[in-house]
């Protein structure tokens, strides 16, 4: 009577433990975040209700905290107010205590209040997920052990119950803002970890997700896959799903003068720009390091130190930084331009005649520079596009 309706190998029951949780996988990055947060695509009822059952059956979360709490780390991201920073918490605190960091926001009315409008309000919402959401995993817990007896049901279910809260709470949460690689300068420490968005459901690819967080796809290169963004197209081919939101087409096109779309262009993906211009300032960082003879402890300072926001930077460090740009007039420029072309598009009053003119002088001002990497990076800017 403990045997369970299936008797599996070892080897099946592994399969079986990877099929379930990528499903949840799956429903928590495309009804959760995709979809019910960032409204990037809508989804049809079937999958909806799906989601939403599954998700109570093997997380217990509600739908109005977790959406709450998304929105939340977007709006105060890698603040004091952020639910789940690894910058603020520690990488160790979020990686293996993310659960309970979600467990104190979701008790937090002001957060669910304010953050968790939009989400479902039906019959079924009311009276039982949101109500009764602990219920559903002792339900999932009973299925397990009828389908696959007593221990190898309760291990099933234990891994079920782990998987959310370690890899999305902890690693996306934790490892997504401190280690990786980045497309982007976002304004934040936000991180892709790997670029093949696989165990996670595409979640992987972080930064770019920061970058452009209404979009339903979060892949952007090449070289990137996002297997989220593959069951949305077959949801779509389907008709049970429609994408709404995408990030824009990088594309660079030769113009004659910059222009209103050349500005446009600029503004739309500033955070590219603003990477592309981060290499070319740490090449010159590297060209600089050997002139001035800097031991390999200033020279990895150095590189550090260039690559954050300097209004975000202690003053001990902005002190050190303003030491090192001292010693070297051509870095020194180039870190001054970079704070007035993230100030292009930051002035929100200003018009936009302004703007291109703004942005006219800066690409003049960077070509008659005589800084090799400022040039290059000046005709790269020329060019893009929408």
């Amino acid at each position: 009577m403990f045997a369970g309706y299936f008797d599996l190998p070892w080897w099946g029951v592994i399969l079986v433990v990877l099929a379930l949780t990528h499903v949840t996988i799956a429903a928590v990055t495309i009804f959760l975040h995709r979809h019910q947060a960032h409204r990037a695509l809508e989804l049809g009822p079937l999958p909806s209700h799906f989601f939403r059952c599954w998700l109570w059956l093997t997380t217990g979360m509600v739908t109005k905290e977790w959406v709450a709490i998304h929105r939340k780390h977007h709006a105060k991201v890698d603040t004091a107010e952020d639910p789940h920073s690894p910058q603020i918490h520690g990488l160790p605190r979020v990686l293996f205590g993310g659960v309970f960091l979600y467990e104190q926001e979701a008790h937090r009315p002001a957060t669910i209040a304010r953050y968790g409008h939009g989400t479902p309000d039906d019959w079924l919402e009311r009276r039982l997920y949101a109500p009764l959401h602990k219920f559903g995993i002792f339900l999932m817990l009973a299925v397990d052990l009828a389908l696959f007896g007593a221990g190898t049901g309760a291990l099933v279910w234990g891994v079920q119950m782990i998987w959310i809260p370690f890899w999305a709470a902890g690693v996306i949460n934790g490892v997504g803002h401190f280690w990786g690689y980045r497309n982007f300068a976002c304004q934040d420490a936000s991180t892709n970890i790997v670029p093949w968005g696989i165990l996670i459901g595409g979640e992987e690819l972080h930064n770019n997700h920061h970058a452009y967080a209404a979009s339903a796809r979060l892949s952007n290169r090449w070289y990137e896959f996002d297997i989220g963004w593959l069951y949305i197209r077959i949801l779509a081919a389907l008709h049970l799903a429609r994408v709404t939101k995408l990030a824009p087409a990088l594309r660079f096109v030769a113009r004659p003068a910059v222009d209103r779309d050349t500005l446009l262009a600029v503004m739309t993906h500033r955070y590219d720009v603003l990477a592309k211009f981060l290499k070319s300032l740490q090449r010159l960082a590297a060209e600089e390091r050997e002139r001035l003879r800097l031991d390999a402890r200033e020279g990895r300072l150095l590189q550090r130190l260039l690559r954050q926001d300097a209004a975000s930077l202690p003053r001990s460090q902005r002190e050190k930084l303003d030491r090192l740009l001292a010693r070297s007039e051509p870095l020194t420029r180039v870190y001054a331009m970079r704070g007035e072309l993230e100030a292009l598009w930051a002035r929100q009053t200003a018009s936009r005649e302004q703007l291109v003119a703004q942005l006219r002088d800066w690409i003049a001002r960077a070509e008659a520079s005589g800084i090799r990497q400022l040039e290059e990076f000046s005709l790269r800017l020329r060019q893009y596009a929408l």
